[in-house]
């Protein structure tokens, strides 16, 4: 077989894959397969790549060189041992910023599964047990390097899914987060709408600015907070109006809201489907909800099983972000695709 023919398989193949995975609701292993491995380290990523997860997310902050390394948001102390290896680094107010060391000092720390700030206890204490074993904070690259190289050794493609953490925080300390982040996407060789990547912020000025001003192609999604509020602390359109959706719909491809939105009541006796994903679905917004935990679950649902019929079958969402991405595997594949 020729190189050509050789490499015209192996697109047939990717494509394959990926058309596969969109024909049904998408898996987005949260932090990776956060559930059974300390949050965004590589080791996450592979277990939930093997898990079947169809998008393996990445959480992106700025070194203090400007490297984008993958954790969930500028502080370093919840989820590595900085203040024990750099006591003297944090900022008056008692916080250590990822912005604050240099990529060679972080890589130094060792990371662990998240803890209370306040009680040095992990957040979820039948997880991954503290102390042991040993983790690193990846960067960017490093992970974009391991998805692809799995895809290849597994001939099964995960998408990835990058979001842009606090772009406007970022500016105000004079590094600009999203500029550094898309070329080295596009590098990677997610550039397209037709590429496996979903570009996500909670900011929608920064969603706005990276579709004109930086001029990216590929998909984008707003994530939404309990409230819309720009950086700044302004209103800003409702975005869970059908009249916001609409808008959101000019330069986004898609909306992440909280569970909540999606499926309100405190219980599962009182719990009510929205008419949120309708009303995104008729400004042609896919909806990928976050988070759904096996440890912590949404009031409106008493297991696993419940919250993903209700969620899926009631309501229709198009995908869902989850630290368990195993559970949510098993259950599509016994339920069919859509």
């Amino acid at each position: 077989m020729t190189m050509k023919a050789i490499l015209s398989t192996l697109l047939l193949s990717l494509a394959g894959s990926v058309a596969a995975q969109t024909s049904q609701p998408a898996v987005i292993a949260h932090r990776g397969a956060s559930g059974y491995l300390p949050e965004h380290t590589l080791e996450a990523k592979v277990l939930a790549h093997a898990m079947g997860a169809d998008y393996l997310e990445q959480d992106l902050v700025l070194t203090k060189d400007d490297v984008p390394v993958v954790m969930h948001d500028v502080l370093l102390e919840t989820i590595s041992d900085v203040a024990q290896r750099y006591p003297d680094c944090k900022r008056s107010d008692g916080h250590y910023y990822a912005l604050d060391f240099t990529l060679a000092e972080i890589r130094q720390l060792r990371a662990n599964e998240r803890v209370n700030a306040k009680t040095g206890q992990a957040v979820y204490p039948k997880r991954f047990p503290l102390g042991q074993s040993a983790f690193q904070i990846p960067t960017l690259e490093e992970e974009l390097q391991l998805i692809a190289g799995l895809n290849r050794t597994s001939g099964r493609v995960a998408g990835i899914y990058p979001e842009i953490k606090q772009p406007g925080w970022h500016r105000k300390q004079g590094h600009d987060i999203s500029r550094i982040v898309l070329p080295i996407l596009r590098r990677y060789g997610y550039a397209t709408k037709q590429d496996p990547c979903w570009v996500q912020c909670f900011e929608a000025d920064e969603v706005r600015r990276i579709r004109s001003e930086l001029g990216w192609e590929g998909r984008l999604l707003l994530l939404l907070g309990a409230s819309a509020k720009t950086p700044e602390g302004g209103a800003t359109e409702n975005w869970f109006s059908p009249a916001g959706l609409l808008e959101l719909a000019r330069f986004a491809d898609g909306v992440g809201p909280a569970l909540g939105a999606i499926v309100s009541g405190r219980t599962k006796a009182d719990r009510k489907v929205t008419d949120f994903v309708r009303d995104a679905h008729a400004a042609k917004l896919a909806v990928h909800p976050y988070t759904l935990r096996a440890d912590d679950l949404p009031p409106f649902a008493d297991s696993m099983e419940d919250a993903l019929n209700v969620l899926f079958k009631e309501a229709g969402i198009d995908g869902l972000f989850t630290d368990f991405p195993d559970v949510v595997v098993r259950w599509r594949e016994a339920h069919g695709r859509r």
